[in-house]
């Protein structure tokens, strides 16, 4: 594991044990990450995180040739120390439990219950640490008619409904080009975070935070949901346009010769 680099920001001091893979959990991790706090990666022996590999190409080239430095994998995992430890096995568990007892933050992305076979769920590290601030991140969360299903990011876009509010009325759904349901699920988590450590700096005591990507996603909705309760109609993908009301609604973009122009007129 490479030393620890001295941090200036807010949340120096602040240890966090980052557990998670791909997008949602490293981008949390992140954050705090570049708010000041000592992020440690826990990666699997050899292969490492499985976003090491991936697209863009492999970048040894630029990094004293060593593999394993993929554009996707640096984007997400800045400001973060690593560690190949094997979790499977008894002593990668006591090696976690460890980290954990010294952690502020521990933060895991696998399916619903999926640590627990290793002794590493919530309930046992918080014996080890009640101060321990422990955030799962899932498709549907922890509990729930969905909480076993699969769920990868255009199914928590599509089932959170901001799928039918993009794109054209005449054409099909559109989801948006690079994954964003874990990507908020990785920040909304990360607000959660500063909320649970205030409440340790409180209290002295940690928190469990059990995020839903798919209720992430439901969120950016906003005032759609109201307008069932409200005018009980469904709003739909409309364009470059916006409905207000049942009789309004407005157009965001109009084309020129050389581009689009946007404008609002507004009554106040």
């Amino acid at each position: 594991m490479p030393e620890q680099v001295s941090n200036t920001g807010p949340l120096a001091g602040i240890r966090v044990l980052d557990m998670s893979r791909i997008l949602a959990g490293p981008t949390l991790s992140q954050n705090l990450g570049d708010l000041g706090a000592d992020v440690i990666k826990i990666e699997r022996p050899g292969l490492g995180d499985d976003t090491r590999r991936w697209g863009p190409p492999d970048l040894a080239s630029v990094n004293e040739g060593k593999e394993g430095w993929s554009g996707y994998y640096l984007c997400a995992n800045r400001n973060k120390r690593s560690v190949a430890i094997n979790i499977a096995t008894p002593e990668g568990q006591d090696l976690i439990r460890r980290l954990a007892a010294k952690a502020d933050i521990l933060i895991e992305n696998y399916k619903q219950g999926g640590l627990a076979k290793y002794g590493l769920d919530y309930a046992t590290l918080s014996k080890l640490n009640s101060g321990l601030i422990y955030c799962s991140i899932t498709g549907f969360g922890q509990t729930g008619p969905y909480k076993d299903f699969k769920a990868p990011d255009i199914v928590c876009m599509a089932v959170g409904g901001e799928m039918n509010l993009i794109g054209y009325p005449d054409r099909p759904p559109l989801r948006i080009g690079f994954p964003q349901a874990y990507l908020h699920a990785g920040v909304e988590t990360a607000a959660a975070c500063l909320a649970a450590l205030w409440h340790k700096e409180t209290t002295g005591n940690g928190q469990y935070i059990d995020t839903s990507a798919q209720e992430c996603v439901a969120w950016l909705g906003f005032y759609n949901q109201n307008m069932w309760d409200l005018q009980k109609t469904n709003i739909k993908r409309e364009g470059s346009r916006r409905k207000l009301a049942l009789d309004s609604e407005f157009r965001f973009l109009y084309a020129t010769q050389d581009g689009y122009v946007s404008f609002l007129p507004s009554g106040l």
